[in-house]
């Protein structure tokens, strides 16, 4: 027995070996055009159907996986985070059974989202990818089979057509041929049925498998929505408990996005000699500030003006320019010749200054009130290194409204007072002033007091409106530092 056990395996091996043999002569002979080859153009056309969905169902497999992948992570972060608020949640604080509850129920909500996920769509999507291997081997062969049934054809055809005939051999080519035919029309057949179906399938498939999806995830948020209501709740509760919900709110500042000043093209100007920019004092205009704002000058003399009125003017700060740019360093030149002993003086506690205030009661040209802090008269010939005190002056108020000078006859509309530039200004915008040290400008009103920035100051050369009188055309903004007051 197993003498023929061995007999019959080796006759098997040697059938299927030349088979082999067989279909590998074939092709070549088919590809070499000895030897027609059977062709089903529809056939084909299914062929090609069956693996453009092969294709399209295993990468929706994969990317199933990965969406399941992403819901089991989305899980472990989620019980990970409740599990640390029940960490940091003190037994004495209310609330404390429902945050664990509220933990539970998320835990079994992932659970049964991520199971009903597994059932519903990819274990239907693994069955609907089982039935492509088999198809898959079927089609193989059936091609096999058909290069058998062409090579049986070609081998009855050649044996038909030989000058010298042989009826045995022929009759059992022709045996040959019919049963190679029939086998390859039975699988045919089968095949032509099932893969146009299996292809008009795919339609319906899609259709369940995102639906299931789409459903699946819809009920899970609205349950999860349940429980972030609730959630917020216990926070809620914990808040009251707490204390007043506006002195416990932990609050976030926005911070803004560009700090830099509206105004972005006012240059600093560089000082043409001496030491950098940085040592100078730059001159103010108190346009905003509560304190009114007094040039380099002692100590005592600063506080004597501590309690000096003053008039403050609120700004959008949407409007403010940029601050101006820092002058060169001026040279302490002082303004008045004070006699050395004078000078002692000055910052002995028994100096006192020689005021002389004129209060908006009393006549004024200008209207406002002015304060003039005034040295101890020296001989001409002494001088001293300590610069005169400037004291700035701000409009007079009636009535909690700020009074605008008098208008002056041959002056530009709004005129206020005189400036002389100090030193060079180059203009960096169309509405600026180029300044030479020593030209007088004529300070004007702003139209809308709102549009003036902090340090600038609104006028006209003194020269162009003496030549032209036209103050629209020559009017324009200049730092008020680069500037003193002259008149």
């Amino acid at each position: 027995m197993a003498e023929l056990g061995k007999g019959v395996s080796a006759g098997k091996i040697a059938s299927n070996v030349q088979k082999k043999l067989t279909r590998a002569q074939e092709k070549v002979l088919q590809k070499l055009g000895k030897a027609d080859e059977t062709k089903d153009e529809q056939f084909e056309q299914c062929v090609q159907n069956f693996n453009k969905q092969l294709t399209e169902g295993s990468k929706l497999q994969k990317d199933l996986r990965t969406y399941l992948a992403s819901v089991k992570a989305m899980h472990d972060a989620s019980k990970k985070l409740t599990e640390c608020l029940q960490e940091i949640y003190e037994p004495d604080w209310p609330g404390r059974d429902d945050t664990n509850k509220l933990a539970e129920n998320n835990d079994l909500l992932w659970t049964d989202y991520h199971q009903k996920l597994v059932d519903q769509a990819l274990l239907t999507m693994d069955t609907y990818l089982g039935q492509f291997p088999d198809i898959k081997s079927r089609i193989a062969k059936r091609g096999r089979k058909l290069v058998d049934y062409d090579s049986a054809r070609h081998h009855f055809e050649s044996l038909q057509n030989a000058k010298k005939k042989d009826d045995t051999k022929i009759a059992k080519a022709e045996e040959e041929l019919l049963k190679s035919q029939k086998v390859f029309e039975e699988m045919n057949a089968d095949l032509q049925e099932e893969l146009p179906s299996l292809w008009n399938s795919r339609v319906g498939f899609y259709v369940n498998t995102f639906q299931s999806i789409a459903g699946l995830e819809e009920n899970f948020h609205k349950e999860m929505s349940k429980l972030h209501q609730n959630l917020n709740e216990v926070m809620t509760n914990l808040e009251s408990h707490q204390g007043k919900p506006s002195t416990n709110a932990f609050t976030v500042k926005a911070q803004p996005s560009d700090p830099s000043p509206a105004k972005t093209n006012k240059t600093t100007a560089s000082p043409p000699d001496g030491p950098p920019a940085a040592s100078a004092e730059p001159k103010t205009t108190n346009h905003a500030a509560e304190e009114p704002v007094v040039s380099p000058t002692s100590a005592a003399t600063a506080a004597f003006f501590q309690d000096t009125p003053t008039v403050t003017v609120s700004k959008s700060p949407s409007q403010l320019r940029k601050g101006p740019p820092v002058p060169p360093p001026p040279k302490l030149t002082p303004s008045r010749d004070i006699q050395q002993e004078n000078i002692i003086g000055l910052f002995d506690d028994s100096f006192v200054p020689e005021i002389s205030v004129t209060t908006p009661s009393q006549p004024s040209e200008s209207a406002a009130t002015e304060i003039e802090v005034k040295a101890p008269e020296k001989d001409a010939n002494q001088s001293s290194s300590l610069p005169a005190v400037v004291v700035e002056t701000f409009p007079a108020t009636v009535n909690g409204t700020v009074e605008s000078a008098p208008p002056k006859t041959n002056m530009p509309p709004g005129y206020v007072y005189k400036v002389r530039a100090q030193h060079d200004y180059s203009s960096t915008d169309s509405d600026e002033l180029n300044l030479k040290a020593g030209e007088v400008v004529l300070v004007t009103q702003f139209e809308n007091p709102e549009e003036q920035d902090e340090g600038w100051l609104m006028g006209i050369k003194e020269s162009d409106w003496l030549q032209n009188k036209d103050f629209e055309q020559h009017r324009g903004v200049f730092p008020e530092n680069f500037t003193e007051k002259y008149q």
